[in-house]
Parts: C-alpha cells; sequence; structure tokens
C-alpha cells in the first residue's frame, strides 16, 4: 500500500518547518519512481484531507509536477499536541428552548410509574416553572445525569 503514516507525518513537519512559505524541496532528484509515486500519493491522501496544498499538477503521460507544498492551518493543529486553534474554535454550543425541556421532562413525567394523580400534580409544576427556576430544574437535571456516570456512558455508548 502506497499510504504510509510515517510518511505523511514526515511531509506534514517538513512543511510546518517552512511554513508560512512554500517547500519546493519536497522531491528529491534521482529518487526512485516508487518512492516519488509514494510521495505523491501521501501528499494528495493529505491534500484530500485539507492537511496540506500540495501544489501538485498532473502533465502529461500521467506525470505530476509541484508548484511548492504548503501545509495548512488544520494541517498545523492536526500537529499541535493541544489541537490548536481547531480545538478551541470548534466548542459546540447547545441551545434548548424552555418548551424543550418542559417537553423533554413531561415524557418522562408520562412515561413514569407515578399515579395518575401524582403524574398531574407534577405536570402543572412543570408547565408554571418559569426563567430562573426552569434554568435550575435544567441544572438539577444535567447533576443528576453526571451522578449516574455508569447509566450515561452507557448511552453514550449505544449511540455510537
Amino acid at each position: 500500500m502506497k499510504l504510509d503514516r510515517a510518511q505523511q507525518l514526515a511531509i506534514l513537519n517538513l512543511l510546518a518547518d517552512k511554513y508560512p512559505d512554500e517547500r519546493h524541496d519536497i522531491f528529491i532528484h534521482g529518487e526512485p519512481a516508487e518512492d516519488e509515486e509514494k510521495k505523491i500519493a501521501n501528499m494528495l491522501y493529505l491534500e484530500e484531507h485539507g492537511l496540506i496544498n500540495s501544489g501538485l499538477t498532473r502533465g502529461s503521460q500521467n506525470t505530476f509536477q509541484t508548484r511548492g507544498a504548503l501545509i495548512t492551518a488544520a494541517g498545523i493543529d492536526f500537529l499541535a499536541d493541544d489541537g490548536g486553534l481547531s480545538a478551541i474554535l470548534g466548542v459546540v454550543t447547545i441551545k434548548l428552548h424552555d418548551e424543550t425541556i418542559r417537553n423533554l421532562v413531561a415524557t418522562r413525567i408520562q412515561e413514569s410509574n407515578l399515579p395518575a394523580e401524582q403524574k398531574a400534580g407534577l405536570l402543572d409544576q412543570l408547565r408554571e416553572l418559569r426563567g430562573e427556576s426552569l434554568k435550575h430544574l435544567t441544572m438539577k437535571i444535567l447533576d443528576a445525569g453526571v451522578e449516574s456516570m455508569p447509566t450515561l456512558l452507557q448511552a453514550i455508548q449505544n449511540l455510537m
């Protein structure tokens, strides 16, 4: 197989050392054709994943020429121990509207084994919750979920 993780890492490191300039010396004159083909395959693979701009263009007779290769921000972040800016900027914010929270809790109340009278009372109380009270309930639900970590971990594994 032409794809080689060690060679991909070497290419990324070589380009990172030269950043922000392009590298024009990726290919060595006199390099065996099979080594050059392997390097081209790995560079194109890295480019397809957005880690480098290979600068490769296909010429006549299925040969490749390079204008110079450049590592991308994603490539630099990939090499960074902490994930780089991608890890910081990749934060996902989830917004749950009041009605969504009420509906989720109401569904759980209705599915519970509680007596009908108790369910009705809880559903009435839930409908009355506003603002900070609903926010407080949401935090309590999150706390209870985290405290039930084995069950939470099992739920996460079931989603994968």
